[in-house]
């Protein structure tokens, strides 16, 4: 049997957790001398890369002194709650990794809690010594004050501390006498975090995640707790609902490096793919065929929040996608939810449209973002907070909100979240930055990020995370300015928009195609306005001199895919095709749009 230490790397977005497992890779010699390796190897999906956040888990294998090492990637952001906590269910301890300047940060607070729920032992990495203005020892008492209000135990208190710069390529116990490598870092992990505990017994392996392969299917992912698996053995799938179905294993692959290996036989305590079983889904047990043994179902935070999704019915569909259909989106958002473990989709009483639940705008975003980018049209509504009746009393989620601002503006942003029922819970100066931590309910946060960065000039950086459900806190005002909506369709003009400047703020550059209906801009009053940005200039042989003055625009306001899923109001859509994101009335019709509209009202 080989020593093995399964551990999993818990960060803030942009702490370098990423940039630490490339050194580690590198530091176990992986590659040839002569490979060609990019930077961030985890992150392999486009949207990671580009975003700088881990979205989807994953696993790497490296070997030290004869030790194996699982090395688990989690997602840093609460609203991937769902790839946490049952990632975490395959590690022994954890690598807490904070940055030297900005100290433990709300979203690794969430997967922090989780893990010491989990009895995990903590490594704490205090990374980016190297920084202007970090403060390590600061940060380091911070981090015990996190632990211990988070309940820790006494070992868990006791933890080991490293300082360093993944950038680097160093760690060590001082920060003030930098190293030459970071194999204290593995020395640590070899010393500090257990082996697998082994239960005697008879075979269990809880099915943690999913990999697809065109050739073999599905693939299940776990940690064998006890036992062992062989290949081509029958084994029993334990299911969600108590049955218990027969499956055989075709192969076992092991992690090695960034690849896997194929093995005969995986022993308790490692993490092994398993191809050839059919029918499984996240948190069943693969267990012994004569008398199986079931282990307990992965709790997973409930969804906070829903969005309606429905086919394109623009006056552009299909022009840019490839699937466009009702069949198509829910077929495609059923297998979403297969790996998805907090994401559900439950169908309307209308074919074309199905609500789907996820944990925030960030979590529902990625996936919308994902299918646009396989070519998928589709339309969304309004995010809207999902309510509790809990003792005959509406509770809605309420979520910490941390906010790091230049003392200059820190008003400006009280003002706006207290505006939205916001509560001020602290106040205090980090560096040159006030730090202010409120308590918010989630349907204030909506629309929030956009307000706060025009009132501090882009300079705010504000993360959040679900606290818990709380008794409803009344109305919070919405979008108070109306929207500029096109009149008809086609091209819209440079003349035109010049002359409707002083009505608002547009969205649309000259020469862009449009359709009648279609929201091009806001209006800077409280009411929607119907304007011509078709009309051209009407030409005469006759010239003035002086009066045939060029058209001065400001440029068009744009939006990135979460700010206009927050932006959109309760009558409006949000048309997202390959090309394009662009914002519509439901009912493009004006009369239509007047007619429901005085409906609502009666």
């Amino acid at each position: 049997m080989q020593s093995i230490r399964n551990i999993a790397i818990i960060a803030h977005v942009d702490h370098g957790k990423t940039t630490l497992v490339d050194k580690i890779i590198h530091a176990s010699k992986i590659f040839r001398e002569n490979q060609q390796f990019d930077e961030l190897i985890l992150d392999n999906n486009d949207l990671e890369r580009e975003r700088g956040i881990t979205i989807l888990s994953k696993n790497v294998s490296v070997r030290y002194k004869d030790v194996k090492i699982n090395i688990i990637d989690t997602p840093g952001h609460a609203d991937f709650g769902g790839e946490v906590e049952r990632v975490l269910k395959m590690a022994d301890g954890v690598i807490l990794l904070v940055d030297a300047f900005e100290g433990p940060m709300p979203q690794t607070r969430f997967v922090l809690g989780k893990a010491l729920e989990l009895g995990l032992t903590p490594i704490v990495v205090v990374n980016k010594v190297d920084k202007e203005n970090c403060r390590p020892d600061e940060v380091h008492e911070a981090v015990f004050d996190l632990m211990f209000n988070l309940d820790a135990t006494e070992e868990q208190l006791e933890f080991h501390t490293l300082y360093g710069s993944a950038k680097n390529n160093w760690m060590g116990p001082d920060w003030k006498n930098p190293t030459d490598s970071i194999l204290p870092l593995l020395d640590a992990i070899v010393e500090y975090i257990p082996e697998p505990k082994i239960e005697e017994g008879t075979l269990q392996m809880q099915i943690t995640s999913l990999d697809y392969s065109n050739f073999v299917g599905r693939i299940a992912i776990g940690r064998v707790k006890r036992g062992s698996i062989k290949e081509g053995v029958q084994l029993s799938l334990c299911k969600a609902d108590g049955s218990i179905k027969k499956v055989r294993v075709k192969e076992l692959h092991v992690f090695e490096g960034l690849g896997k290996n194929k093995v005969n036989e995986v022993f308790a305590g490692d993490i092994c793919a398993v191809t050839g079983i059919e029918d499984f889904e996240i948190g069943d047990t693969l267990a012994d065929l004569e008398n199986p043994e079931a282990l307990p179902r992965i709790a997973i935070d409930e969804p906070t929040m829903n969005m309606l999704f429905t086919i394109n019915n623009s006056p552009f569909f299909g022009k840019e996608g490839k699937f466009v259909t009702s069949r198509h989106l829910r077929d495609r958002l059923l297998k979403e939810t297969e790996k998805n473990l907090a994401l559900r989709v439950e169908p309307t009483d209308n074919e074309d449209k199905f609500i789907v639940y996820g944990r925030g705008i960030l979590h529902l975003s990625v996936l919308i973002e994902t299918m646009r980018r396989e070519g998928y049209e589709l339309q969304v509504g309004q995010p809207q907070v999902i309510y509790k009746e809990i003792d005959g009393v509406k509770h809605e989620p309420i979520e910490t909100l941390v906010v790091d601002v230049p003392e200059t503006t820190a008003g400006k942003v009280i003002e706006l979240a207290t505006q939205r029922k916001g509560e001020l819970l602290v106040m205090e100066p980090k560096g040159d930055l006030q730090h202010l931590e409120f308590k918010i309910p989630s349907r204030g946060l909506i629309g929030l990020r956009n307000n706060v960065l025009t009132a501090t000039q882009g300079e705010a950086i504000m993360n959040h995370r679900f606290l818990a459900y709380e008794p409803f806190k009344g109305a919070i005002p919405g979008r108070i300015n109306g929207s500029i909506i096109s009149m008809e369709g086609g091209p819209c003009t440079a003349y035109a928009i010049d002359k409707l400047q002083d009505r608002g703020t547009f969205f649309v550059d000259p020469g862009v195609e449009l359709y009648g209906g279609q929201v091009i801009g806001e209006h800077n009053r409280d009411n929607d306005i119907v304007v011509n940005v078709q009309k051209g200039k009407k030409l005469t042989n006759m010239r003035a001199s002086g009066s045939d003055d060029n058209t001065k625009i400001a440029p068009a306001k744009k939006f990135s895919l979460e700010e206009s899923m927050e932006y959109i109001q309760k009558d409006e859509y949000l048309e997202i095709t390959p090309k394009n994101i662009r914002m519509r009335k439901i009912y493009l019709d004006e009369n239509e749009r007047n007619r429901m509209s005085k409906l609502q009202n009666a």
